[in-house]
């Protein structure tokens, strides 16, 4: 088996093309490749999962311990032949002055080697510091070897092999030279997600071919093959009785709404949920379904669209006024407020919010967030401590009623006003928050059990009043 990290000296180096374009080229060579995405992110697994056929999975400090991460990383890992995990950010970048959550300190915990990815526009002989740098700085992590990115031509790419051969005992494992028509789209908060990208499996073929011409597969596999199997894990067994009665959750998956964790669906079905997906910009009602799930996404780029669809708008708001119990995260809580405005823009949304949602130019919640949860929540069953999650949202939710019951008081982190997060109406809960089930913090469980339990009721469920 080859396990490995892709970093980078720093973002936007190319990191992600490379990475996309090695799970395809190995996936084309018959390889079975599992992809790992470090810390918080949908849009880059979005795009790994669509080079290497399977879901990609999140490895996160922030959610997991050292030890959970080992036992993640090994029961997805075991079934491939090689294991690709894509770094956030630079090789040493971390939270705390030690770089506990650093890239390294995942590869530390993981035993893996390094492949760097090196922008190396306007660099010749200053690329050999600069690697010997990366090496000196933490020698017990070993640098397998670099690939050169964004290169200006074949005569800085024979400059630069010179110059590394000369003062370093690195290898170079490939040079891609620069070439727009191979970027990924990036717009404020990343890469275009792949279910938006019309051409992803052209541009994905791209990025295999160009990786396969460029890149050495064969010496990067031998530098990175380990002698040691992964550790076998248990599998994850179902986290609900077998006779607990079975419920269909509405999923809204299109390409305004895909950011969704794989690990975190997994666990609503282990806890005996059927996922129903439906689409808020083509279908005119729901399924039928115990309770709907509306994930992040980019409502915002889809705003003429959503708000054509009427018939599914007022479907999806007669349902939660009625009780139908739901769950929005970030994207979702923007298309369950009353609008969306952006770019002087604005559009009718559901109405289930009592609150309109204004887009800004720069973040208002960016990052790993903490919450403490209260009796408000509609789950129940309150987990002791702070609840770990992350945001990411460019939107902030405005002429929000006085009176409005909130689940979470932030304790890191911005939320819906900077104190306040989990807006509870009925049975809905919406949050800019993103959740994982992960660190032995099963959400996922606890929202089919809500759902279970409402199911089960006999008396009236509680509507939302008059928005």
């Amino acid at each position: 088996m080859q396990r490995f990290l892709i970093s980078a000296a720093h973002k936007s180096s190319g990191k992600t093309t490379v990475s996309v374009g090695l799970a395809a080229a190995l996936v084309q060579a018959g390889r079975a490749v599992q992809t790992f995405k470090k810390g918080p992110d949908y849009i880059d697994p979005m795009w790994l999962a669509a080079a290497s056929g399977r879901p990609c999975r999140n490895l996160d400090f922030h959610i997991s311990s050292p030890e959970a991460l080992r036992e993640e990383f090994a029961r997805h890992g075991a079934g491939a032949e090689v294991c690709l995990v894509e770094g956030n950010k630079g090789l040493y970048d971390g939270l705390d002055l030690e770089g506990s959550n650093s890239n390294a300190a995942l590869a530390r915990t993981l035993d893996l080697p390094v492949v760097l990815v090196l922008d190396a526009r306007g660099m010749t002989r200053g690329i050999a510091p600069l690697i010997l740098g990366y090496q000196a700085f933490d020698p017990e992590l070993r640098i397998a070897g670099v690939i050169l990115s964004r290169l200006g031509g074949s005569r800085h790419e024979a400059k630069l092999r010179a110059v590394i051969e000369h003062y370093t005992e690195v290898p170079v494992l490939g040079a891609m030279h620069e070439d727009p028509q191979l970027a990924i789209v990036e717009r404020h908060l990343g890469l275009m997600p792949v279910n938006e990208a019309a051409a992803a499996k052209a541009r994905i073929a791209a990025l295999a071919d160009a990786v396969g011409k460029q890149v050495d597969l064969a010496r990067l596999l031998e530098l990175t093959r380990s002698a040691a199997p992964l550790p076998a894990v248990p599998p994850l067994q179902a986290s609900t009785r077998a006779d607990a009665p079975s419920v269909r959750i509405g999923i809204a998956r299109d390409e305004a709404f895909g950011f969704y964790y794989a690990d975190d669906l997994e666990a609503m079905q282990r806890a005996g949920a059927t996922l129903v997906p439906f689409s808020t910009l083509r279908d005119a009602r729901l399924p039928e379904v115990d309770a709907v799930f509306i994930g992040g996404g980019f409502p915002e780029m889809f705003m003429p669209q959503l708000q054509a669809n009427v018939r599914l708008r007022n479907a999806l708001r007669d349902a939660l006024e009625s009780g139908l119990p739901a769950y929005a995260e970030c994207g979702g809580l923007m298309y369950l407020s009353r609008s969306i405005t952006w770019r002087g823009e604005t559009r009718r949304m559901v109405g289930a919010i009592p609150g309109d949602v204004v887009m800004h130019e720069r973040p208002v919640g960016r990052g790993y967030v903490r919450m403490e949860q209260n009796a408000a929540h509609p789950w129940g069953g309150g987990l002791p401590g702070e609840v770990h999650a992350h945001e990411f949202h460019y939107s902030s939710l405005e002429n929000l009623d006085a009176g409005t019951v909130f689940a979470y008081r932030m304790t890191r982190g911005h939320g819906t006003d900077g104190a306040h997060d989990g807006i509870v109406r009925g049975n809905l809960l919406a949050s800019y928050c993103h959740l994982r089930s992960a660190g032995g913090r099963d959400w996922a469980a606890r929202f089919v059990e809500f759902v279970r339990r409402c199911k089960a009721r006999t008396d009236v469920r509680p509507a939302l009043s008059a928005v």
